[in-house]
């Protein structure tokens, strides 16, 4: 089970996922960012820190972004993996195609810096 929460702030939305992303929760996952990038936010953080599991699905949400928002210059920081989540990401190689920072002030950092 998962819960998805959004809030702006400093002209991000951070969209905080807490729980487990799996096949059917993916689709919450997928509709949440389809969301934030149909209200016109070019800058995303993905709040992980209550992140527990992602499947393959839940990655796949995410990887299915990454042409649109080079295409659209919409740029997106996850923050806060778990190592167990973290270690996911690393061994599919999805962490040098995505942006993940430690830290929420990391992450806003490394999101100004790239929409400069």
């Amino acid at each position: 089970m998962v819960q998805i929460r959004r809030l702006q702030e400093e002209g991000a939305d951070i969209i905080a996922i807490i729980g487990e992303i799996d096949a059917s929760s993916s689709i919450e996952l997928d509709l949440t960012i389809a969301k934030s990038v149909g209200e016109g936010f070019h800058k995303i953080l993905v709040d992980c820190t209550a992140l527990e599991y992602i499947s393959s699905a839940g990655l796949g949400v995410f990887m299915s972004y990454i042409e649109e928002f080079k295409d659209k210059h919409i740029h997106m920081v996850l923050f806060g993996l778990k190592e167990k989540v973290a270690n996911t990401f690393s061994i599919l190689g999805l962490a040098d195609l995505l942006h993940i920072r430690s830290t929420k002030p990391e992450a806003k950092q490394l999101l100004n810096e790239l929409s400069v």
